[in-house]
Order: structure tokens, then sequence, then C-alpha cells
């Protein structure tokens, strides 16, 4: 219950994106096809959240850190829950994407 609380309102250390970006980290949009067709952060990778579990194939490797974006926050929040319980074990949630493409 803590825990879903920090998630919710963002407490605790501050992730460095810039850092993990440098590390080589990738950006998981998931947006549908057409908000990110409107603009997205550069290099992102497109798989809308209704299509993530169908799309995992494309992030084969499980150790690779992944910071999620969509819109708001919302999607992204669940992105990363449903990586981390297929198995994946770095994934930050990034939140809106614009706001992410700033701390970048």
């Amino acid at each position: 219950m803590l825990e879903s609380l920090k998630n919710l309102f963002r407490v605790g250390p501050k992730v460095e994106y810039k850092e993990l970006m440098k590390k080589g980290a990738i950006i998981l949009d998931v947006r549908s096809n057409g908000e990110f067709a409107g603009g997205h952060i550069k290099g992102a990778i497109n798989i809308p959240l209704d299509q993530l579990n169908n799309n995992l194939n494309k992030l084969k490797d499980k150790t690779q850190t992944i910071i999620t974006c969509c819109a708001s926050g919302m999607r992204s929040a669940s992105a990363k829950n449903i990586l981390l319980s297929k198995g994946y074990t770095e994934v930050y949630n990034g939140g809106g994407w614009y706001g992410l493409q700033s701390k970048l």
C-alpha cells in the first residue's frame, strides 16, 4: 500500500533521467499511435499500452533500463507495473512525455 502511494505521488529518490539515458536507457511511449505521431521524444519506441503485452518481444532484454512515458503519467505507470510483473528489472515511470523531454 505504501509503495503504491509513493508511486502515485512520486515520492522517493529523484530519478536522473539524463544519466539513465547516458547509460543506454530506452524511452517507451505508451500513447496511441495517433498521439505519438502528433509529437514524441526523438528515438522513443511507441507501443500503445493496450498492445504492450502482445509486443514484449520488441523489448527483448529484461535488464535494459526502460523509461515509460505517455500524456500525463497514468498509462506510463500502468506500463511500468506490467513490465515489472513480466520480469523487467529496471523500469522507471517518466510521466508525461513533454515533461520528460525537458528532463533529458
